[in-house]
């Protein structure tokens, strides 16, 4: 384990999602609320049977600006889905100002994670076309992005793509941080990418039946609202520079936030229903938080998975509720969702999560849950639903839930 005062800090963040190429951006739709869910376009829904309108689609994306230096004659043969990761990973390292001719590149490492990898090519592209050059190997498998994208930057570490479903983004920061905490790597990109607005992929979450994906095109994502009518699918990819301290203040490197630790927990019971008592999600957060020498007392925030779907709005809220069984509800930690903006991103939903609470410590001010009409009894707490708040935060928790009966948390500190 690092010492105390060397802790790991997020120092870059990129992207590529719906409406957002950079911080800034991401910033802004997430403080600000701003949706960029939309009508699905990809493909026309009434035509496939499908009830579903919505989606997080990204549009216009240009890989030249994030990778200046790749010939059009490889781009030609990866594909969007791996140039949008690898646009991802770029711009992480950018954003991090690390310069990586000045790092041994045995030292550098790439670990992404994605909980379907190359679908939207396998389901798109017809089945005489797939095989018709020596680009199709590499856009058919899940880890083609993170070695591409090891390629282009030189990186000659650990480059390895992680598959746990919606909790795999946490695990890949949990690689990351062992990586970083036993001295195997210097930096570390760590994202998760994921492009689910296939026919094929909807259908599969339409199988589990009413309540998971929306089938409403105004205000479709509504978390812990007694109305809410399941999930909007998104697409892109975000990934995350982490460093040790050290070597990110020897550089003039502040950085974003501080990640104190991770836990993981499989209930080894229903692999498509969630632990609803709350218990062992509590159980869980009380365990990371031991880990890092921190208690619950600390938590300023929750960033919730906020899927809209029934059962994990409830474990959500009775885990909080849980975790804190001697406090008034008003005097609760709150708890939020960004699913309403960029939608659920599956395999990179952990780490946009990360993301966007690093950033919520990083400028000191919450974020809001938009979407919200009448909330359910149950889930009555403050979710930040009036707008953008300014806190004086100091400790939150990432949590994340996965089909496979998986949860997740990761605690985040602010920079000091």
């Amino acid at each position: 384990m690092l010492p105390t005062d060397d802790p790991v800090l997020i120092t870059g963040i990129g992207l590529v999602l719906s409406g957002a190429s950079d911080v800034d951006s991401f910033w802004e739709r997430i403080s600000l609320g701003q949706s960029q869910v939309r009508a699905l376009a990809r493909f026309d829904p009434r035509a496939e049977r499908l009830p579903v309108q919505a989606s997080a689609e990204i549009t216009g994306f240009d890989h030249r600006v994030f990778l200046p230096d790749l010939p059009e004659k490889h781009a030609a043969k990866y594909g969007r889905e791996i140039l949008i990761t690898m646009s991802a990973v770029a711009a992480a390292r950018q954003d991090a100002g690390v310069d990586l001719t000045g790092v041994n590149p045995r030292r550098v490492s790439v670990i992404l994670s994605t909980s379907r990898g190359a679908q939207a090519w396998w389901q798109t592209t017809g089945p005489t076309d797939r095989y018709t050059d020596s680009g199709a190997m590499l856009r058919g498998l899940p880890s083609s992005a993170a070695s591409l994208a090891a390629m282009y930057l030189g990186a000659r570490g650990l480059v390895t793509t992680i598959s746990a479903a919606c909790v795999g983004g946490h695990h890949a920061v949990d690689l990351a941080l062992m990586q970083l905490q036993s001295s195997a790597s210097d930096v570390v990109l760590v994202g998760g990418h994921e492009f689910p607005l296939t026919q094929g992929i909807l259908r599969c979450f339409l199988s589990m039946g009413d309540g998971v994906l929306s089938p409403d095109l105004h205000q479709p994502v509504r978390p812990y609202s007694l109305d809410r009518n399941g999930m909007v699918l998104g697409e892109g990819a975000i990934v995350l520079c982490l460093e040790r301290a050290s070597s990110a203040r020897a550089r003039g490197r502040r950085g974003y936030a501080t990640v104190l630790g991770h836990g993981a927990l499989n209930e080894a019971a229903h692999p498509m229903r969630m632990d609803l008592t709350g218990e062992l999600t509590a159980a869980l957060i009380r365990e990371v938080l031991e880990h890092c020498g921190r208690r619950p007392a600390d938590v300023g925030y929750l960033c919730g998975h906020g899927t809209a779907t029934r059962a994990n709005d409830l474990a959500e809220c009775r885990a909080v509720r849980n975790l804190y069984p001697r406090r008034r509800q008003s005097m609760l930690p709150p708890i939020g969702s960004n699913k309403p903006v960029f939608g659920h991103t599956l395999g990179a939903a952990g780490v946009l999560n990360i993301a966007a609470t690093a950033l919520m410590l990083h400028h000191q001010k919450l974020a809001p849950t938009i979407g919200i009409t009448e909330l359910d009894p149950e889930c009555d707490y403050d979710h930040v639903a009036e707008g953008p708040r300014p806190v004086d935060l100091d400790l939150a928790v990432s949590l994340t839930f996965a089909v496979g009966s998986q949860m997740s948390a990761v605690a985040l500190g602010a920079a000091r």
